[in-house]
């Protein structure tokens, strides 16, 4: 039914769909576990933030699961550069959230103080480290990544875990850390009351704030003073997934190429900005379910805005760039992308429709109260 071309844009997109579902359902995870601290001062008032999603991210972990296999299914050579440049940073990312499982089952198991408060540590890690990781994963990934290719397409790869850490990686880092946060400000103020509910509205409008401010510095970054990148000798989009067919230039406001010539681009950027007003607006009218709908536009916002400037980027080399993966010679056969995009058209919805279901059956709030009666049977 469709051609190369069109199969590799549909992945592309699903791609997309699939780190912004991550963002959005394991997002309040990883923000709510960031929260803790902040949002909870005794321990009935932590285990109403913990019980809030302990039902909830083994399910919403799926979405990171999924876009990992979609990566290796789709786009092998990404796949393969990506995990291998960045094997270190993964490293911490896979460990930090490792913890939030065995925190949410152990913080339980013995009363003592001392003993709480070091799980409590842990989820808090566990949500702010692998935000921070992936932001600045997504920066250096616009900056570009030093790698190549030999004769025999072998990946070279020139970097290091320290590396990473350059000043405009670190800068996507926060803006992960802030928009994180702020999905799981809107969570808690959604699912909990009391004195727990007030300061995370009080976390959420601060947030609300501060992302868009992080993410336009950002894009005026990437846009005024970052090299982009751009095709000199394209790529067949239906061609042979070779990179290294092609001629790349690496120049000044190369990322703006897209904006200036599809203006409707723009869209990503003003979904954002709209989400986290939204979001200030449900927060002061008390509708919690508004905020969080407009905290979740900004997650779509923030990440459709880093693939639509770099498209067809997926990751380009500051190494050599012609050597950039692009859409069109980074992806697995046609035959491949065929298979699974009718697997997916018949099986995401069936994970859509049971999570919808999932989150209907236990739809309300968690109370301290309900902490309190029902003890022994919770987190």
């Amino acid at each position: 039914m469709f051609d190369y071309e069109t199969l590799r844009v549909i992945w592309w997109a699903l791609l997309g769909t699939l780190l912004i579902g991550f963002a959005v359902m394991d997002g309040f995870d990883l923000g709510s576990g960031i929260l803790l601290p902040f949002v909870a001062r005794n321990d009935p008032e932590r285990r109403v933030v913990v019980n809030s999603i302990g039902p909830v991210w083994e399910g919403n972990q799926v979405w990171l699961i999924l876009g990992a296999g979609a990566i290796f299914a789709a786009w092998p050579m990404l796949y393969a550069v990506a995990f291998s440049g960045f094997y270190l940073a993964m490293f911490v990312v896979l460990g930090s959230l490792i913890l939030r499982p065995v925190a949410i089952t152990f913080r339980g198991k013995m009363p003592g103080a001392v003993w709480r408060r070091v799980w409590d540590c842990c989820l808090f890690i566990s949500g702010a480290v692998p935000s921070l990781v992936f932001g600045v994963a997504f920066g250096n990934a616009i900056e570009g990544v030093p790698f190549t290719f030999d004769p025999d397409m072998h990946m070279i790869y020139k970097g290091g875990f320290f590396a990473l850490l350059n000043p405009f990686g670190l800068l996507c880092g926060a803006v992960a850390v802030s928009m994180i946060a702020l999905q799981g400000a809107t969570w808690l103020s959604l699912k909990t009351d009391g004195r727990v509910q007030k300061r995370a509205r009080h976390a959420a409008v601060i947030f609300a704030m501060l992302t868009p401010v992080l993410f336009l510095i950002g894009g005026l970054w990437a846009g005024g003073v970052l090299d982009g990148y751009r095709f000199i000798s394209a790529a067949v989009p239906g061609g042979p997934s070779n990179p290294m067919l092609k001629t790349v230039a690496r120049l000044p406001g190369a990322w703006m190429d897209n904006y200036n010539h599809y203006p409707l681009t723009l869209l990503a950027p003003a979904v954002a900005i709209f989400g986290a007003v939204l979001a200030l607006i449900g927060i002061g009218t008390r509708k919690h379910l508004v905020s969080f709908i407009g905290s979740s536009l900004v997650q779509a916002g923030v990440i459709g805005t880093a693939g639509v400037c770099m498209f067809p980027f997926l990751l380009p080399s500051s190494l050599n760039p012609d050597a950039s993966l692009t859409v069109w010679d980074a992806s697995s056969s046609r035959l491949t992308l065929a298979i699974m995009f009718w697997t997916t058209v018949i099986f995401l919805p069936i994970v859509a429709a049971y999570t919808a279901w999932v989150y209907r059956v236990l739809r309300g709030k968690v109370t301290v109260g309900h902490i309190k009666e029902n003890s022994d049977n919770l987190y």
